[in-house]
């Protein structure tokens, strides 16, 4: 989408792919190390230091509303990466509070009960000590009575301290309990407020966003017609995926679940929604065909893998947004853009119906959608003959 969409641009975007990757081979399995050669490492480094020197001049040829338009998706994603964080502990917490808030009333039970048996036996006690032990010996009664009488004196206060040991402890509890769940109650009280935070954060920074895009899109009228924007993020998105299949050529595929070539009409949609645009469908005047397709949705709804595999990048890219692609082997891979918020890094290994990501409408769309593309060897698929029918 952008105005000069030159080599530059172009080479910066799988630039950045290069550097994930080096990370990756870097941090791989112990059986893709052993295929990284030294020559392999020091090519790499080169590569970083020419990409760092290249980044260091296209920054200076980058329009600022571009730059401005990047920070604020990578500062939304990290925003919405946190909230949803804090909305985890806040639910976790949540649950101790409501098991604390049963052990109280539990425990306050026990303690009514307690304190009901032993009401009731001091107060029989009491009216067995209208005749004292001393008025039992005076009696006439025989020794076998008199030594039974004794016992029964002696068990009745040694029972009393029991039960009255017994309810201070259950005491002690409940009030240990009670200052638990004071605490448990502040807890939520300051993840809520952290939350909040988080979220006015967010939809300043959405609000940003907005503004930021508008202009971008008077700019982009302004310079060029879409034509030229959609075939240099085509161009853009080529390159970048080659350069990814150069960098994993002798990564071993994954081999621990079915292989994807298997899986052709049982995958999983890679969120819920309406499909708005049909893969081959007409863009730009009738002059390009749709790579993929593209899924309409609700903010931040889960967006999740289709099949086991690596991820391979995990960034923003230029008329895609912020975008995770996945290598499954045997030269499969998916792409998922337009998302809110990344929640997976290059070299993350992630299983089928995993969430990767939250749908948003970063680079460029204006209503909450998932781009979903297939690539067989670098060549598109028809997504809907592998995803399964509804």
């Amino acid at each position: 989408m952008a105005a000069n969409a030159t080599a530059r641009p172009v080479r910066g975007a799988t630039g950045i792919v290069r550097l994930a990757l080096f990370a990756f081979l870097l941090t791989g399995t112990a059986q893709a190390q052993e295929q990284v050669t030294p020559a392999q490492v020091k090519a790499l480094k080169e590569e970083i230091e020419e990409i760092n020197e290249w980044l260091s001049e296209a920054e200076e040829d980058r329009s600022e509303l571009e730059q401005t338009l990047a920070r604020t998706e990578k500062e939304i994603s990290r925003l919405t990466r946190e909230r949803r964080e804090l909305q985890d502990r806040r639910r976790q917490q949540a649950r101790e509070l409501e098991a604390l808030e049963q052990q109280e009333k539990d425990l306050d039970q026990n303690l009514q009960e307690q304190r009901s048996a032993l009401k009731q036996q001091l107060r029989g006690a009491w009216m067995e000590g209208q005749a004292p032990a001393i008025k039992v010996l005076l009696n006439e009664a025989n020794p076998q009575e008199i030594a039974r009488t004794m016992t029964y004196y002696e068990y009745l206060s040694g029972d009393n301290l029991q039960r009255l040991e017994t309810f201070n402890n259950t005491l002690a509890e409940l009030e240990t309990t009670r200052q638990r769940k004071l605490e448990a109650q502040a807890e939520v009280v300051r993840l809520e407020k952290e939350a909040e935070q988080r979220h006015q954060a967010l939809q300043a920074r959405k609000a940003t966003r907005e503004k930021t895009l508008a202009s971008l899109e008077q700019d982009i009228a302004a310079r060029q017609n879409q034509r030229s924007s959609l075939e240099a993020d085509r161009e853009r998105l080529e390159k970048l995926l080659k350069e990814v299949e150069e960098a994993i050529a002798n990564i071993p595929s994954p081999t621990e679940t079915e292989p994807f070539s298997k899986r052709r009409g049982g995958l999983a949609w890679p969120a819920e929604g309406r499909l708005v645009a049909a893969f081959g469908g007409s863009m730009a005047q009738g002059h390009l065909r749709r790579n993929g397709i593209l899924v309409n949705t609700e903010e931040e709804a889960e967006i999740k893998a289709v099949h086991y595999g690596r991820v391979v990048f995990s960034n923003w890219l230029r008329g895609f947004g912020m975008m995770t692609i996945i290598d499954h082997g045997e030269g499969y891979m998916t792409l998922y853009g337009h998302s809110s918020s990344l929640l997976t890094s290059p070299g993350d290994w992630v299983r089928a119906g995993e969430t990767i990501a939250l749908a948003g409408r970063t680079g460029g769309t204006t209503d909450p959608a998932v781009y979903f593309e297939l690539r067989h060897n670098g060549k598109p698929q028809n997504p809907t003959g592998w995803l399964k029918r509804r």
